[in-house]
Protein backbone atom coordinates (compact mmCIF):
# COMPACT_ATOMS: atom_id res chain seq x y z
CA UNK A 1 0.00 0.00 0.00
CA UNK A 2 1.41 3.36 -1.02
CA UNK A 3 0.74 6.33 1.21
CA UNK A 4 0.52 9.88 -0.07
CA UNK A 5 2.27 11.60 2.82
CA UNK A 6 0.98 15.00 1.75
CA UNK A 7 -2.44 13.78 2.91
CA UNK A 8 -0.97 13.82 6.43
CA UNK A 9 0.79 17.20 6.31
CA UNK A 10 -1.37 20.17 7.31
CA UNK A 11 -0.68 23.44 5.51
CA UNK A 12 -1.27 26.36 7.85
CA UNK A 13 -1.29 29.76 6.09
CA UNK A 14 0.16 32.85 7.74
CA UNK A 15 1.95 30.95 10.53
CA UNK A 16 4.14 31.94 12.29
CA UNK A 17 3.82 35.21 10.36
CA UNK A 18 1.88 36.56 7.36
CA UNK A 19 2.96 35.11 4.02
CA UNK A 20 4.40 31.88 5.47
CA UNK A 21 2.71 28.52 4.89
CA UNK A 22 3.68 26.27 7.79
CA UNK A 23 3.87 22.55 6.98
CA UNK A 24 2.65 20.82 10.13
CA UNK A 25 3.69 17.17 10.59
CA UNK A 26 1.40 16.66 13.61
CA UNK A 27 -1.34 14.86 11.61
CA UNK A 28 1.30 12.42 10.29
CA UNK A 29 2.53 11.67 13.80
CA UNK A 30 -1.04 11.28 15.07
CA UNK A 31 -1.78 8.51 12.58
CA UNK A 32 0.03 5.34 13.65
CA UNK A 33 -0.02 3.70 10.23
CA UNK A 34 1.16 6.81 8.39
CA UNK A 35 3.92 7.52 10.94
CA UNK A 36 5.06 3.89 10.78
CA UNK A 37 5.08 4.01 6.97
CA UNK A 38 7.12 7.23 6.98
CA UNK A 39 9.60 5.70 9.42
CA UNK A 40 9.80 2.51 7.33
CA UNK A 41 10.53 4.46 4.14
CA UNK A 42 13.41 6.30 5.79
CA UNK A 43 14.70 3.01 7.22
CA UNK A 44 14.53 1.42 3.75
CA UNK A 45 16.53 4.36 2.37
CA UNK A 46 19.15 3.94 5.11
CA UNK A 47 19.52 0.14 5.13
CA UNK A 48 22.16 -0.08 2.40
CA UNK A 49 24.20 2.83 3.78
CA UNK A 50 25.73 0.97 6.70
CA UNK A 51 24.33 3.49 9.20
CA UNK A 52 25.84 3.10 12.67
CA UNK A 53 24.31 6.19 14.34
CA UNK A 54 21.41 8.55 13.73
CA UNK A 55 21.66 12.24 14.64
CA UNK A 56 18.66 14.56 14.83
CA UNK A 57 18.60 18.29 15.54
CA UNK A 58 16.33 19.72 18.20
CA UNK A 59 13.47 19.16 18.44
CA UNK A 60 11.56 17.56 15.61
CA UNK A 61 14.68 15.74 14.45
CA UNK A 62 14.24 13.67 17.62
CA UNK A 63 10.73 12.71 16.55
CA UNK A 64 11.92 11.54 13.14
CA UNK A 65 15.33 10.15 14.08
CA UNK A 66 14.54 8.11 17.20
CA UNK A 67 12.15 5.60 15.59
CA UNK A 68 14.50 5.30 12.60
CA UNK A 69 17.44 4.53 14.92
CA UNK A 70 15.33 2.02 16.81
CA UNK A 71 14.29 0.18 13.64
CA UNK A 72 17.87 0.18 12.34
CA UNK A 73 19.12 -1.15 15.68
CA UNK A 74 21.57 1.74 16.12
CA UNK A 75 21.99 4.61 18.56
CA UNK A 76 20.60 8.12 18.41
CA UNK A 77 22.44 11.33 19.27
CA UNK A 78 20.55 14.61 19.78
CA UNK A 79 21.95 17.89 18.42
CA UNK A 80 20.69 20.36 21.01
CA UNK A 81 20.46 24.06 21.72
CA UNK A 82 22.72 25.82 24.21
CA UNK A 83 22.58 24.62 27.79
CA UNK A 84 20.70 21.39 27.06
CA UNK A 85 23.61 18.90 27.08
CA UNK A 86 25.29 18.28 30.45
CA UNK A 87 28.73 17.07 29.33
CA UNK A 88 31.53 18.34 27.07
CA UNK A 89 30.27 19.38 23.64
CA UNK A 90 31.25 20.63 20.20
CA UNK A 91 29.23 23.39 18.56
CA UNK A 92 28.30 24.70 15.14
CA UNK A 93 26.49 27.96 14.37
CA UNK A 94 24.23 28.80 11.47
CA UNK A 95 22.41 31.86 10.18
CA UNK A 96 18.76 32.55 10.77
CA UNK A 97 16.69 35.16 8.97
CA UNK A 98 17.56 37.58 11.79
CA UNK A 99 20.64 36.47 13.73
CA UNK A 100 22.32 33.17 14.43
CA UNK A 101 21.63 29.92 16.21
CA UNK A 102 24.00 27.28 17.55
CA UNK A 103 23.67 23.53 17.91
CA UNK A 104 25.70 21.31 20.23
CA UNK A 105 26.58 17.62 20.24
CA UNK A 106 28.28 15.68 23.04
CA UNK A 107 31.96 15.15 22.21
CA UNK A 108 31.55 11.41 22.65
CA UNK A 109 28.34 11.10 20.60
CA UNK A 110 30.10 10.08 17.39
CA UNK A 111 33.14 7.87 17.04
CA UNK A 112 35.74 8.65 14.34
CA UNK A 113 34.76 6.86 11.13
CA UNK A 114 31.22 6.16 12.32
CA UNK A 115 28.62 6.18 9.54
CA UNK A 116 25.84 8.65 10.39
CA UNK A 117 22.35 9.35 9.08
CA UNK A 118 21.01 12.83 9.86
CA UNK A 119 17.20 12.98 10.23
CA UNK A 120 14.89 15.94 10.62
CA UNK A 121 11.28 16.80 9.89
CA UNK A 122 11.91 19.51 7.31
CA UNK A 123 14.56 20.66 4.85
CA UNK A 124 14.06 24.36 4.18
CA UNK A 125 17.07 26.70 3.85
CA UNK A 126 19.52 23.99 4.94
CA UNK A 127 21.10 25.94 7.81
CA UNK A 128 20.16 23.51 10.57
CA UNK A 129 21.21 20.57 8.43
CA UNK A 130 24.56 22.12 7.50
CA UNK A 131 25.30 22.81 11.18
CA UNK A 132 24.35 19.25 12.15
CA UNK A 133 26.61 17.83 9.45
CA UNK A 134 29.42 20.10 10.67
CA UNK A 135 29.01 18.70 14.20
CA UNK A 136 29.17 15.10 13.00
CA UNK A 137 32.25 15.79 10.90
CA UNK A 138 34.02 17.70 13.72
CA UNK A 139 33.84 14.45 15.67
CA UNK A 140 35.17 12.40 12.75
CA UNK A 141 31.85 10.91 11.68
CA UNK A 142 30.90 10.25 8.06
CA UNK A 143 27.48 11.52 6.98
CA UNK A 144 26.21 8.80 4.66
CA UNK A 145 22.76 10.29 4.17
CA UNK A 146 20.14 12.79 5.27
CA UNK A 147 16.42 12.12 5.52
CA UNK A 148 13.37 14.35 5.92
CA UNK A 149 9.62 14.08 5.99
CA UNK A 150 9.18 17.35 4.07
CA UNK A 151 11.32 19.45 1.71
CA UNK A 152 10.52 23.03 0.75
CA UNK A 153 12.40 22.96 -2.54
CA UNK A 154 11.91 26.67 -3.35
CA UNK A 155 14.10 27.54 -0.33
CA UNK A 156 17.06 25.69 -1.90
CA UNK A 157 18.27 23.88 1.22
CA UNK A 158 20.16 21.37 -0.91
CA UNK A 159 22.48 24.18 -2.03
CA UNK A 160 24.02 24.32 1.47
CA UNK A 161 24.69 20.60 1.55
CA UNK A 162 25.95 19.82 -1.94
CA UNK A 163 27.67 16.46 -2.08
CA UNK A 164 25.43 14.85 0.57
CA UNK A 165 22.72 12.34 -0.24
CA UNK A 166 19.23 13.72 0.50
CA UNK A 167 16.04 11.68 0.88
CA UNK A 168 12.63 13.31 1.37
CA UNK A 169 9.16 11.81 1.59
CA UNK A 170 7.33 14.88 0.28
CA UNK A 171 8.33 18.03 -1.55
CA UNK A 172 6.56 21.36 -1.73
CA UNK A 173 7.38 24.07 -4.26
CA UNK A 174 6.14 27.47 -3.12
CA UNK A 175 2.75 27.78 -1.53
Amino acid sequence: MTINFKDYIASVPDFPEPGIVFRDISPLMQDGKAFAAATDEIVDYAKDKGVEMVVGPEARGFIVGCPVAYKLGVGFAPARKKGKLPRATVSASYDLEYGQATLYLHKDAIKPGQRVLVCDDLLATGGTLAATIELVEKLGGIVVGTAFLVELSDLHGRDKIKGYDVFTLTTYQGK
